[in-house]
């Protein structure tokens, strides 16, 4: 019997590392969607970043149908494509033309977030992140794969995919006026107010509340090990606020020997408050109290390390917690 009875679910951004070639991040990525549906995840979605050295995936459409590609069952998606980059009929007709390729597995998540950096936002002629504008365009992704755009989206498909919105503790509100499922993370989790706003004002929009948990989770033999297999991404986050640049990840060793600053050393703390971690037990428990205090539909990893053996072993005693999705009849 799984300890945890929600589907789980997994957002890989596609991590550089530190003396490695980008390629292989992205080879890496396609490896663990495939390693994810052998262990019964739900969806597996990819990101968008641009100009980030610390991430290789700039194309979520592109990379999503390498990832479907090379899967039979699992649900892809984007975790997600930042509309305020992209014209809507073309969002509409990438996820079409995967939608058409792969049928009744494709997922379309979008948020609002504009370019890591002022230089990269302009390269991406990104128009301003505004919430009216982002509900219009969102609206506007919806009638193209809906097939009733200004214009027809090529290839018209029988069953849009499924649209997700992407949402900090603000978003959820933008969520629910659009009567759409949401994956929120972060402080928004801990305050059960905007939550249950989001549940009933999505209702009173017509649409279906669902919420999937955002969590950075890690699973070691120890509370302690699995602590630093955390760092490197931790350490990532924490230098791009002191240089501007998120850097590819870095072995646990060199970076639990750098002397931090205060400042420093407050935000790794800050970064591993956030997340969950420790033995399988210890997980599992955690977990399942996120769940009972939120209500959440669904639990979606979105942790990292440098390590790809101790993440693959993270994941798959992750999977173990819970049951394969969905539950056999």
């Amino acid at each position: 019997m799984p300890l945890l009875d929600v589907p789980l679910s997994l957002l890989d951004r596609s991590r550089t590392r530190a003396g490695e070639p980008d390629a292989l991040a992205l080879l890496s990525t396609i490896e663990r969607a495939r390693l994810a549906e052998e262990l019964g995840y739900h969806r597996f979605w990819v990101a968008e970043h641009h100009g980030v050295p610390g991430i290789a995936g700039g194309s979520p459409a592109v990379l999503a149908a390498a990832v479907a590609a090379r899967t039979s069952r699992i649900r892809v998606g984007s975790g997600g494509v930042m509309l305020p980059n992209h014209a809507p009929i073309v969002v509409a007709e990438q996820f079409a033309v995967l939608e058409s390729l792969h049928p009744g597995r494709i997922d379309l998540g979008v948020g609002r977030s504009l370019g890591f950096s002022a230089p990269v936002r302009a390269e991406l002629r990104a128009h301003d992140a505004d919430a009216e504008r982002f509900l219009d365009d969102v609206a506007a992704v919806r009638d193209f794969l809906d097939g009733r755009g200004k214009v027809t989206a090529m290839p018209r498909v029988t069953t849009p995919p499924p649209v997700f919105l992407l949402a900090g503790g603000r978003g959820l509100s933008l969520a629910a006026r659009a009567g759409l499922p949401v994956a929120v993370g972060g402080p928004a989790l801990d305050e059960p107010g905007p939550l249950e706003s989001y549940r009933r004002d999505v209702r009173a929009a017509g649409g279906e509340p669902h919420v999937i948990a955002s969590v950075m989770v890690m699973i070691a033999d120890s509370e302690e090990e699995a602590r630093d297999l955390l760092l490197p991404e931790a350490w990532a986050m924490v230098a791009s606020r002191s240089t501007g640049a998120f850097p590819p990840l870095e072995a646990v060793r060199p970076v639990r020997a750098r002397s931090l600053t205060p400042k420093q050393s407050a935000g790794v703390e800050q970064f591993l408050r956030g997340a969950v971690y420790g033995t399988a037990e210890q997980v599992g428990e955690r977990l399942a109290e996120l769940v009972r205090r939120t209500g959440a539909d669904e639990i979606m990893v979105t942790t990292s390390t440098f390590d790809r053996a101790e993440q693959a072993r993270s994941d798959a005693e992750l999977a173990a917690l819970f049951g394969a999705w969905p539950p056999e009849a």
